[in-house]
């Protein structure tokens, strides 16, 4: 499988898991919008810091 997990950054604090299993990633005008492998779809007003494909991971970092 080539999904990975979406986590968001906060300052200081411990990357929080947002999203599993994500397939997909669109931008938007409102945002990001994540959509994992079942077709759960979420919307951030956020920035992708950090891609680690290798660790199925997805760093975003709020607006």
């Amino acid at each position: 499988m080539c999904e990975a997990n979406a986590y968001l950054r906060k300052q200081g604090e411990e990357d929080e898991l947002f999203l599993e299993m994500v397939d997909r990633v669109l931008p938007r005008e409102e945002g990001l919008m994540l959509e994992d492998i079942f077709g759960r779809r979420k919307i951030i007003k956020a920035k992708i810091v950090e891609l680690a494909l290798v660790d199925h991971k997805i760093i975003l970092e709020r607006e």
